[in-house]
């Protein structure tokens, strides 16, 4: 019996996850990187007078956590060159404190073999189990991943 492949390995359903605790290093290396110091992430006397009433992380950190469940699947199934992250279409449900637990966990709901393309639901949940984050998003899958 020839072994399913590619795409054709994939059952609708299939999940994928990964958890992270973040904390304030995480938090500051990003800023770092991007650039991205607004005071809502790293000046807590500001971030006291929010509505959060402390300091947050970055919404794309939570991005970064998708496209590395993107990553597992990659390397879980699909050969050399695999799929490459597409696009993103998420929500920021609520905010990701210090100390938080994440995890992301992808859903796959849909292949599209026309385009070389998986789409799949995504979630962020903290430790109490609130939502974060939620939405969708694609993998481009490289020609020869694709192909049986």
């Amino acid at each position: 019996m020839e072994q399913k492949k590619g795409m054709d390995a994939l059952e609708i359903g299939i999940k994928e996850s990964f958890a992270k605790t973040v904390t304030e290093t995480d938090v500051n290396l990003f800023a770092g990187i991007t650039g991205d110091l607004h005071p809502i992430h790293m000046d807590e006397e500001f971030a006291k007078k929010t509505r959060f009433g402390t300091r947050i992380a970055h919404g794309a950190l939570l991005v970064g956590f998708i496209s590395t469940v993107m990553g597992k699947m990659n390397l879980a199934h699909f050969p050399p060159p695999g799929g490459v992250s597409y696009r993103y279409d998420v929500i920021f449900a609520g905010p990701v404190m210090f100390g938080d637990t994440i995890t992301t966990e992808l859903t796959l709901n849909e292949k599209i073999p026309e385009r070389n393309e998986l789409t799949f639901d995504a979630l962020c949940t903290n430790q109490r189990g609130e939502t974060v984050l939620k939405g969708k998003t694609i993998m481009k899958l490289l020609k020869e991943s694709s192909s049986r």
